[in-house]
Order: structure tokens, then C-alpha cells, then sequence
């Protein structure tokens, strides 16, 4: 069923569109100066609530420097599940210190969206942003994908060509998984093979001996090892670790690889909304977007730009991938526990 949200979302898009439209038009209008240099530049401290690679946020301290002068950046960086537990717990508390969200779980940004949480912000660079991954109502926007895909030993004959093939006998006991009660990306991919193949697919991989590994850099370890001869992986782990000289190789699954998007959101209880803005701007700007992909080893959402290490751009990376849609938002939403127990059950045998 179609959450109440999206057909709010659906019937303003037009709307939402023209007025982020209007912003850009007004946002920056001819021979003003930059941002950086006006008397009303933001100042002061923001705080950032981050899963973002540490080598991602020391590459953008010298452009946040340059274009915020006067704000001050503090950072709490750590994996998703740990940052939305922190956001939880200062909730409870009632002292959200997070001026802005910036993690890799699409499915948090969308119930934060629904208690209220978020405060909309159309940033003009968010026009550029493909439609299949704007959030019309301007609560959050994705400011990088990451996408999970298949790997494998080098020199493996006839990989496995789709994540339906991993339960075929010839992968009996050669393939890792990451673990979706513990890792935010594996949650994600679990959702779409859930909503696919059923929980039966997770049946058919625990009876054909897969591993459930931990998180990516657990899964790597195995591949790399040997311990397994395939896994299920974020393309820019695989990419990253390539460049060190890894004996692994990337298979685009021909069932859809999972594009998980990375948003970024202003909270509500924001301290500093001005600053918080201008730092979204940032992100979503060219040279944001180009570390991104730079130092990430993850897709920008700027269409202009090419993937990492030779990759396609984002349009080719869509077109590679399985699309998300509102059913897919209320599976995670609504039927997380159930999947995370329907996995659990599937593998506890």
C-alpha cells in the first residue's frame, strides 16, 4: 500500500518543483557575491550527525572552509546504526544537538519525515538531482549512492550473473553475506530481495550454506582470503579495494544491483538552520559532489559528473540498478522487524 506521504508527495510535485525552480532563480542572481563574502553569511557552530567516510570529511574541510568561513563544523561521525541510536537517545532526552543528518539509511530519513522531524529545504543544486531519487516534499536529498553489487575471487570461472544465482547448488558454501541486523547497507539489499523472491530466499541461502559475514569489510575479508569465493558488497569497497591491488573482481548483477541513496537533512530542532543550509549547498554543489566521488569511491547525484574509477555517471547507474519506490520505502518501514526476524530465523538453524 502507498504511504499517505507519498501521495501528499505525488500530488505537490508540481508545485514543489516550480518553487525550487523559483529558488534557484533567486537563490544567486547575477554579479552578487559570493556567499562567503556577503554580510549575511552564516556564522557560528554546526554540528553534523555523519556515516560519511572519514577520508570523504577531511577532503571537504578545505571547501567548507572557503565557502563558510565563519561556521564552525564539529562532526560525529560513525556508522549509520550508531548515528541514528545517538539521534534516538537525544531525542528521548530531549536535546537533539545534530543540526543536520547526513547518513546512508533511506529508510530513517523517510520516518523521520513522517514524525515530523525534518524541515524542508530545496537547495537550487537539488534541481539537478534525478527524479527517481528526489524526495518531493524537499525533506532530505541524496547527496551520494552507494550500490550494492557482486564480487568474486579473480580468475573465478563463470561467476555468478544475479543474486538469484546464489542459491543455486554450484555456490554451496561460497558465498558471504553482510548482516541486515547490524549493517544499514545489508538491511537495504535484504529489503529488495525480500520483496522480490520472499522470505524464502533467505532460506534457500542458509540451506545453501551462505555465510553471513558481518558488514562489508567483513565480507571483503572473506572474498579476499579465499574463505569465500563470492559476496554480496558495496561497489565502493570492491572499487577501493581493487585499487590496493585486491584479487577481486565486480559482477553487475543482471537481477539489479541495490542503489542505497545517501541523504542529507536539516532536523527541526536545528540551532543554526542558516548555516545548516548553506552546508547542504556545499554538498550538493560541483566540487562536493566531485570529492564525493573522488574520495568516496561513490556516485554523485549530479548527472554531470562520471562514477568513480571509470564508472558511469548516475543516469548509466540507474539504469544498472532496481528502482526504489514507495512500496519499497513502506517494506522497510513497516516490515523491517519482520525481515530482520524472517533472516535471523533463516540462519539461526
Amino acid at each position: 500500500m502507498v504511504s499517505r506521504s507519498y501521495l501528499l508527495r505525488a500530488s505537490v510535485a508540481t508545485v514543489l518543483v516550480g518553487l525550487m525552480a523559483c529558488r534557484i532563480e533567486t537563490a544567486a542572481p547575477s554579479g552578487a557575491p559570493a556567499a562567503s563574502a556577503r554580510d549575511d553569511a552564516p556564522t557560528g557552530e554546526l554540528w553534523v550527525y555523519t556515516s560519511m567516510y572519514r577520508q570523504v570529511l577531511d577532503a571537504l574541510e578545505p571547501l567548507l572552509k572557503e565557502r563558510l568561513p565563519k561556521v564552525r563544523v564539529h562532526w560525529y561521525q560513525a556508522g549509520s546504526e550508531k548515528v541514528a541510536s545517538r539521534l534516538e537517545a537525544e531525542r528521548a532526552a530531549g536535546a537533539i544537538r545534530a543540526d543536520v543528518l547526513l547518513t546512508s539509511d533511506p529508510f530513517l530519513y523517510e520516518r523521520l519525515t513522517r514524525e515530523g522531524l525534518l524541515t524542508r529545504y530545496a537547495s537550487p543544486n537539488a534541481l539537478r538531482i534525478p527524479r527517481a531519487l528526489l524526495e518531493l516534499d524537499a525533506h532530505y536529498a541524496a547527496v551520494r549512492l552507494s550500490t550494492m553489487v557482486l564480487v568474486h575471487r579473480e580468475g573465478l570461472t563463470h561467476p555468478p550473473a544475479a543474486f538469484t544465482e546464489l542459491t543455486q547448488p554450484r555456490w554451496r558454501n561460497r558465498v558471504a553475506l553482510g548482516d541486515p541486523l547490524t549493517s544499514g547497507t545489508a538491511f537495504t539489499w535484504a529489503v529488495f530481495m525480500r520483496a522480490r523472491h520472499g522470505d524464502a530466499y533467505f532460506e534457500e541461502l542458509r540451506e545453501n550454506g551462505a555465510v553471513v559475514a558481518g558488514g562489508n569489510s567483513a565480507v571483503l575479508q572473506r572474498v579476499e582470503s579465499g574463505e569465500a569465493e563470492v559476496g554480496v558488497l558495496l561497489l565502493e569497497n570492491a572499487l577501493a579495494a581493487k585499487a590496493r591491488g585486491s584479487p577481486i573482481d565486480v559482477t553487475w548483477p543482471s537481477d539489479g544491483a541495490v542503489v542505497i541513496p545517501g541523504p542529507v537533512a536539516i532536523l527541526q530542532t536545528a540551532q543554526n538552520p542558516a548555516a545548516a543550509r548553506a552546508f547542504v549547498d556545499v554538498l550538493l554543489s560541483p566540487e562536493g559532489q566531485r570529492l564525493i566521488v573522488e574520495k568516496g569511491d561513490m556516485h554523485a547525484v549530479d548527472p554531470r559528473l562520471p562514477g568513480p574509477r571509470g564508472q558511469g555517471g548516475v543516469e548509466a547507474l540507474l539504469a544498472r540498478t532496481q528502482p526504489w519506490t514507495p512500496e519499497v520505502i513502506d517494506r522497510g518501514l513497516v516490515e523491517g522487524g519482520a525481515l530482520k526476524e524472517a533472516f535471523s530465523r533463516a540462519f539461526s538453524r
